[in-house]
């Protein structure tokens, strides 16, 4: 008997001539949260699963088990606030791609994350994506988002139980680097709670964040001077910009978080309009990465009723702007790098990567958030982080992959020629980072510090 929510097979093209079949076991619809803002309605959130290709979708779940269970469970995490998953699913790394063409043509892609591990894109908050409320509601705080996706995710396994038991892994990027931890530490504040043996722990072995956005003062310091460095800001608009910077940290100050966001935002359009409107999210480019055709394509009713959407959802998808991020305000701007030192204590993996042509929140706010981190655990423990080699990642012919610093729990990649949407930029090196990080595979290299490297040519350069 099959689920009331597999999915076999989407429409191929905005026009629904064909159907192109979706390879692996998946599942998409919505879970039914009860409202505790609104009794006696419900919220609704959105998920569309891909079991792994480790798997064989013609074998019985029965049959294969064990093999089920013991492969990882990624969940994927659009940030915004506002933005859909399903972005990543199309755009980033999903199992399926659509073109930029007039017909809107859906592909298979090669560098999906599922070629190792299960993965589920999950829109959410509450008004994200095909995620709605009964009476349009949305939520105020991480604390409530987070409550509202973990009892979601249960009524995900009470769907599919099969996957209950598998190593979980919360992944995300930009926004979502403050909705991972803040989900994180809500499973494990409710595995804790559930200790004796009452309710089904939900198996969390740890967090993956990419450019994420944590500390929106420190990255919107570094937004100013990295416009400065590329040349996209003179020397004037640097100091006036200082000069609006100090009264958006006074209003941090003082807790006012409503304006702290408008005076924050405020900034990245003034620094973006100074450099001729430069993309936030790569330097090197003008404009965003394009979503080709994939608005109009999720709002076709053939593809809602595939992916079991009712007819009257409307795909919603921003990027800081709309009902998500207004309801979001006093969020927006608050410094959760907290949450990732109780995630490091807790003992779970984790890994925060960068794009280094992210303006938005890149490598150097991640390298500040992180030292600050380590050195609010004591000398020693700064002094360790600070003294783990930083290895440059190798492949065997071309320029390094990355540079790889790791230390107890925690690694630390940066990934070169890339902006702020890494699995978009660089789909196989961030793939096979993602694994290596997951399965505990090594990372080919060599530390600078300890073996140098000849340059071509063979002596040092001179001047």
């Amino acid at each position: 008997m099959s689920a009331a929510d597999l999915v076999t097979s989407v429409p191929a093209n905005l026009f629904n001539t064909r159907s192109i079949d979706v390879k692996t076991r998946s599942y998409a619809g919505h879970v039914h949260i009860d409202s505790t803002e609104h009794p006696g309605t419900a919220n609704h959130l959105f998920y569309w699963f891909f079991e792994s290709q480790t798997c064989n979708p013609h074998v019985a779940v029965h049959d294969q088990q064990e093999l089920i269970s013991e492969t990882p469970l990624l969940i994927w995490l659009n940030g915004g606030p506002g933005a859909s998953s399903l972005l990543g699913l199309f755009l980033e790394n999903g199992p399926l791609a659509i073109g930029d063409d007039a017909a809107g043509t859906v592909s298979v892609t090669s560098n999906t994350w599922n070629q190792e591990a299960h993965v589920v894109f999950w829109d959410q908050p509450v008004g994200t994506g095909y995620s709605y409320s009964d009476v349009g509601e949305y939520v105020q705080d991480e604390k409530t988002l987070a409550r509202m996706f973990r009892e979601g995710l249960q009524k995900f396994f009470d769907l599919h139980p099969e996957y209950a038991q598998c190593p979980l892994y919360v992944c995300g990027e930009s926004y979502a680097g403050k909705y991972v931890p803040a989900i994180a530490l809500e499973i494990d504040e409710y595995n804790r709670g559930n200790g004796n043996g009452n309710g089904r722990k939900i198996n969390l072995k740890g967090i993956s964040v990419g450019n994420g956005w944590i500390k929106p003062e420190l990255s919107i310091r570094v937004l100013i001077d990295y416009a400065y460095t590329t040349g996209f800001l003179g020397i004037s608009q640097k100091k006036s910009l200082y000069a609006a910077y100090g009264a958006y940290q006074e209003a941090l100050a003082k807790g006012k978080m409503a304006k702290a966001t408008k005076l924050g935002n405020d900034l990245v359009t003034a620094t973006l309009a100074y450099g001729g409107n430069f993309d936030l999210y790569d330097v090197r480019r003008w404009d965003d990465l394009p979503m080709g055709a994939l608005r109009a394509y999720l709002g076709s009713e053939a593809v809602k009723e595939a992916l079991h959407v009712p007819h009257d959802v409307s795909w919603e998808c921003a990027d800081n702007d709309g009902p998500v991020a207004e309801w979001l305000v006093n969020d927006n701007m608050r410094d959760c790098s907290g949450d990732y030192a109780e995630i490091l204590a807790g003992g779970y993996k984790t890994l925060l990567y960068t794009g280094n042509f992210d303006t938005a929140c890149g490598y150097r706010s991640t390298e500040e958030i992180l030292d600050d981190l380590m050195k609010a655990k004591g000398d020693q423990e700064h002094a360790e982080w600070r003294n783990a080699p930083r290895l440059i990642w190798t492949q065997a012919q071309g320029n390094p992959k990355g540079f790889v610093r790791r230390h107890g729990n925690l690694m630390q990649v940066s990934i070169p020629d890339s902006g702020h949407q890494v699995p978009a930029y660089q789909p196989q090196v961030c793939r096979e980072m993602l694994y290596n990080w997951l399965f505990d595979r090594p990372f080919p290299g060599y530390d600078p510090q300890q073996l140098p490297k000849q340059r071509n040519g063979g002596g040092a350069r001179k001047g």
